[in-house]
């Protein structure tokens, strides 16, 4: 099927989600380790570079020709407003900060929404040094795409005694003392944690069964939007932000 020609069923919403989040992790991938300009948003540690704002062109460039009637609500570029009811939600480059120190845990997330309800259709994280994509759609199940293998999530791997959770740490001074205080809590019924610094990446990790949870609280949209739903396609326990809730998190059991 021709790409410009696809329905709203959320399979095809999935193949596209897919075609997206690999051609913005492709256009990462190839650049790392460039020299490049990295500049602070929010505050220090939240960066920014060319390559973030590249990567969502080229993501945009392939929803859009797609579907031109979508939203599109990008983490670094004005939003796009469509009249299709269903908008788009991309993080061109989650994990900036490891990009810029050559540390592997990082990706792009592409993930789907009807406006008038706000239900997730379908979602991509593709993590190219790792050379993994995950994706789901509604009511299809989650799979892990690799150049080796196709596999329906969560995947098979050993029994063993390790319970592990991940997290994450705000960049604002406040929050990060905060979460550091409350982090015994939160490790209390596992065997250790894990802190990748990508949460769409963890997400994953907790849909293939690698990690048993993760929780993080001052995420935005585009931070969690396509793990949160392949967690939740592949079986784990989901809650994303409600009103007085601002954390994210996926479990098993």
């Amino acid at each position: 099927m021709n790409i410009r020609e696809m329905s709203t069923s959320s399979g095809e919403l999935e193949d596209l989600a897919v075609a997206a989040a690999q051609t913005g992790a492709e256009l990462c991938l190839r650049r790392l380790g460039e020299p490049i300009i990295v500049s602070t948003k929010s505050a220090a540690g939240d960066v920014v570079t060319p390559v973030d704002r590249a990567a969502e062109e080229a993501v945009r460039e392939i929803l859009l020709a797609a579907r031109p009637g979508d939203s599109v609500l990008g983490e670094e570029l004005p939003a796009h407003t469509g009249v299709s009811g269903l908008e788009w939600v991309v993080d061109p480059l989650d994990g900036t900060t490891n990009y810029t120190r050559l540390i592997p845990y990082f990706a792009t997330s592409v993930a789907v929404r009807r406006t008038s309800d706000g239900v997730w259709l379908a979602g991509a994280v593709t993590a190219p040094a790792l050379g993994a994509t995950w994706s789901a759609a509604r009511g299809g199940g989650a799979q892990l795409r690799s150049p080796a293998q196709r596999a329906v999530l969560p995947l098979q791997l050993p029994a063993t005694s390790a319970r592990l959770i991940g997290t994450g740490l705000s960049y604002d001074p406040g929050r990060r003392r905060r979460q550091v205080r409350e982090l015994g809590a939160l490790v209390a019924d596992y065997t250790d944690m894990r802190r990748f610094g990508a949460a769409a990446v963890d997400l994953c990790l907790v849909a293939q069964g690698s990690l048993h949870a993760f929780v993080e609280d001052d995420l935005a949209v585009h931070d969690w939007a396509a793990g949160a739903l392949i967690a939740e396609e592949a079986g784990a326990t989901v809650c994303r932000p409600a009103d007085g809730d601002e954390s994210v998190s996926a479990r098993w059991g």
